[in-house]
């Protein structure tokens, strides 16, 4: 079985034709001034190019409020486990004189003045500690 094979004659895919339709006029994209593209050219000068480059490779920077340097404690909120009432970098419940549960690391609300954990700004559960029982 014989195998086709394209003609010799290549004329259709190597003639060259002229352009008849104008060039497309772009604006560009950091100063917007328009300007006809030679290739693929994108920007108006090198000038524009390098400003859009410099554009994508910075990242912005999230402010993060870093608390003071201290013990761990100071900035921890606790909670009671009998009635609830919740310490910001207190151990002890002044009510019910019992040790209290650390809930996270947080401040104090910046209207109300009460402790909030960051857990609960977050909406994320909070992690349990594994079921741990005692057998006798």
């Amino acid at each position: 079985m014989p195998i086709d094979t394209p003609p010799h004659d290549d004329t259709t895919t190597t003639t060259t034709t002229t352009r008849t339709t104008p060039l497309a006029v772009l604006a560009c994209p950091v100063c917007w001034a328009v300007f006809q593209p030679v290739g693929r050219q994108r920007f108006c000068s090198g000038n524009c190019r390098k400003t859009a480059w410099a554009r994508l490779q910075t990242v912005p920077r999230p402010t993060i409020a870093i608390p003071p340097a201290g013990r761990r404690r100071d900035n921890t909120i606790y909670a009671c486990g009998l009635c609830d009432a919740r310490y910001y970098g207190e151990q002890w419940c002044h009510d019910c004189n019992q040790p209290c549960t650390r809930v996270g690391l947080g401040g104090l609300c910046p209207n109300c003045e009460a402790p909030v954990a960051l857990t609960d700004l977050l909406d994320t559960p909070p992690t349990s500690a594994p079921n741990t029982t005692i057998r006798r």
